[in-house]
């Protein structure tokens, strides 16, 4: 693959055998970041587990104290009171019967992001088939399934994203704007770090974080000494 003058450019500032200090790393995410808008920091960090067994799988949520840059789009599935507590906190959209069926029969996606309280699974559990592959089925491990939609949907607009291993053991996750200041962005990456150390499998053996590394959007992966993050 063939890559841009810019991005060559980006790629010679990065010593690829050099394990970079959070904040030292953060600050070349910025110096490297090659394009024009505002690109969003991603930190991959490989994990020493085999998801293959459901022992060992790593997903939940958690609140970057710096939020995303991004505010996301959120429906509500509830009923009766619980309507006007998801309206209070901000939900972008609230429903029951009638989400569903906007759903099932327009095929409207309109929402990044589905809370609902656990009296309502059963009716949004018709549309797992739907959600479910996109990611966007509502989860009691993420925390989307609780009777407690108020602090749901403020979580959600101040920062929660949601992380899960993936076939390889690597996780995916952003933790801001490249236009964050590079501490705020070296903060989210350890909150997001100590969060994966507190979720770690008990059958997981041997080294749990094998690597992180952190990138923009179209910038050049920069390793980081993992160890350091949380120091």
């Amino acid at each position: 693959m063939k890559r841009g003058k810019k991005y060559q450019d980006a790629v010679k500032q990065v010593e690829r055998t050099v394990y970079y200090e959070p904040l030292e790393a953060m600050e070349l995410v910025k110096k490297t970041a090659p394009a024009k808008f505002d690109e969003t920091v991603e930190a991959v960090v490989s994990l020493g587990v085999d998801p293959r067994h459901a022992d060992q799988q790593v997903r939940g949520a958690v609140v970057l104290p710096h939020g995303t840059g991004k505010t996301r789009t959120v429906l509500v599935f509830a009923k009766g009171d619980k309507i006007k507590e998801a309206e209070e906190a901000g939900a972008d959209f609230v429903g029951a019967e009638d989400m569903v069926a906007k759903i099932q029969q327009e095929g409207w996606l309109g929402f990044e992001v589905a809370i609902a309280t656990p009296d309502m699974m059963s009716l949004v559990g018709r549309l797992g088939r739907i959600l479910g592959p996109r990611g966007l089925m509502p989860n009691p491990k993420t925390g989307t399934v609780t009777f407690d939609v108020a602090q749901a949907v403020r979580e959600v607009k101040a920062g929660k994203i949601e992380y899960r291993v993936d076939k390889a053991g690597i996780i995916h996750a952003p933790v801001g704007k490249v236009s964050f200041e590079a501490q705020k962005l070296a903060d989210n990456l350890r909150t997001l770090i100590e969060q994966l150390i507190r979720v770690k499998p008990a059958a997981a053996k041997g080294q749990y974080i094998k690597n992180v590394t952190v990138c923009s959007t179209m910038g050049p992966g920069i390793k980081v000494s993992y160890q350091k993050v949380t120091a």
